[in-house]
């Protein structure tokens, strides 16, 4: 009876062994995201190396999120880009998040953030909620406007999560003006001074040319594109004097709450065997034309160094806040620039309060404001910004964490499994 029952026991255990062992070899690697010290309220974006990890494919990998005996899938997307990175959204925590990359049929979530291209227009959107647009076709000005006021490339609405429009383009004191862009205003090429920001000079123009890649997944949506910085010669010919490539990564936003983040990555390389000299003036660089609803009374501006819209122009920041009321609701963004930018912290462009006499807002962050910058062949040049869109307003404290998100993002732990065979 005693034997029987040992044998019995044993061959329990041996089958309770062989069912665990499978799933303990489907281990690749352990993943630890400290996350003490980070943005309370907000999920925070967290990427690894995957080729440091595995040799396996996409499509036999899945992300497990580990609370004690506690096992849940997260949903993640993988960029490739020469190599794989994987990326995925950590949930706000007072401690240390564990999960688990296995070998084993993905996850496939329901939700995903979408990139639709459709006259001359892309427009990422969340659910039934659009987010930011992307204009590739040229807009022209309204029907009796000079028709040099004419652009392409840019973004406009950007729009809060609730789906007020944030930005403005083409305003009747500045028909040059495009929601969110990127001219050069100051510029010198060839012997020439060009200017790529006043279209009505007739000096220069930005155009888009083509996209380098549109993705879209359950972590974030983005696009790449190609823009040619024009010059106009005296001759009537035209010359490409820069050449841009913008990403812009927008991450999916968590249900229930009401803000996303939004990735603006500007790259610059000469065009020809000529260097570039973007000279030292008052604006230059990304811009943001603020809402129209917006003026001197109802809306508010605060930067990292503790500045307002009183005495914010020509200081340096990490980043500036920009909110107000808006259709009887708030909202606003944190506009924040990355430490390796040139000129960091960058100067700022902000309007004062008596603009156009009822105060209209705009923001431009300008590396060239204050001094020249050199831009030579053969060699690339990045500026990378991150816009916190949020409805409600935002504090100092919070804006200053979520810039500690931006400027030094998590470092993940990671600890190989020993029956890791790739």
């Amino acid at each position: 009876m005693m034997l029987n029952s040992l044998r019995l026991t044993c061959i329990s255990f041996i089958a309770f062994s062989a069912m665990l062992t499978p799933l303990y070899a489907q281990r690749i690697a352990t993943l630890e995201v400290d996350l003490k010290k980070r943005t309370p309220d907000k999920e925070i974006h967290v990427q690894v190396d995957l080729d440091a990890i595995t040799a396996l494919p996409d499509s036999v990998i899945r992300l497990i999120e580990v609370k004690g005996n506690k096992q849940t899938p997260v949903a993640y997307q993988v960029e490739n880009n020469g190599k794989r990175v994987l990326h995925w959204l950590v949930k706000p925590s007072l401690a240390t998040s564990i999960f688990a990359l296995e070998k084993g049929k993905p996850l496939k979530p329901a939700d995903h953030i979408r990139a639709i291209r459709e006259n001359g227009e892309l427009t990422i959107s969340n659910g039934n909620k659009n987010l930011l647009r992307y204009n590739y076709k040229t807009v022209y000005p309204p029907k009796g406007i000079d028709t040099a006021f004419k652009r392409s490339g840019f973004i406009h609405p950007l729009w809060s999560p609730h789906g007020q429009e944030l930005t403005r383009i083409q305003a009747p004191d500045h028909y040059h003006h495009y929601g969110l862009w990127n001219p050069w205003t100051h510029v010198v090429f060839e012997g020439d001074t060009v200017d790529f920001w006043n279209l009505k000079d007739r000096k220069g123009t930005v155009r888009f040319v083509d996209f380098v890649a549109v993705n879209a997944g359950p972590v974030y949506a983005e696009y790449q594109t190609l823009h040619d910085h024009v010059v106009f010669k005296k001759d009537g010919t035209e010359k490409v004097a820069l050449n841009e490539l913008q990403s812009v990564r927008i991450f999916q936003p968590q249900k229930g709450q009401d803000y996303y983040i939004a990735d603006i990555t500007i790259q610059l390389n000469c065009a020809t065997d000529e260097q570039v000299l973007l000279k030292e003036y008052r604006y230059g660089g990304l811009g943001w034309r603020a809402t129209e609803k917006w003026n001197k009374e109802n809306s508010e501006t605060l930067t990292s160094e503790g500045k307002t819209r009183k005495d914010a122009d020509g200081t340096k920041a990490r980043w500036v806040i920009l909110q107000g009321k808006i259709d009887d609701d708030y909202a606003g963004a944190v506009m924040m620039s990355y430490p390796t930018n040139y000129n960091y912290p960058e100067p700022l462009r902000i309007w004062p309060e008596n603009m156009n006499g009822r105060g209209d807002v705009y923001a431009n962050f300008s590396p060239t404001k204050d001094k020249d910058w050199l831009l030579e062949k053969g060699k690339t040049y990045i500026l990378k910004y991150r816009f916190l869109v949020y409805n409600g307003h935002t504090s100092k404290e919070r804006a200053e964490a979520a810039w500690g998100d931006f400027a030094s993002p998590p470092v993940v732990k990671i600890k190989l499994n020993q029956l890791n065979s790739n």
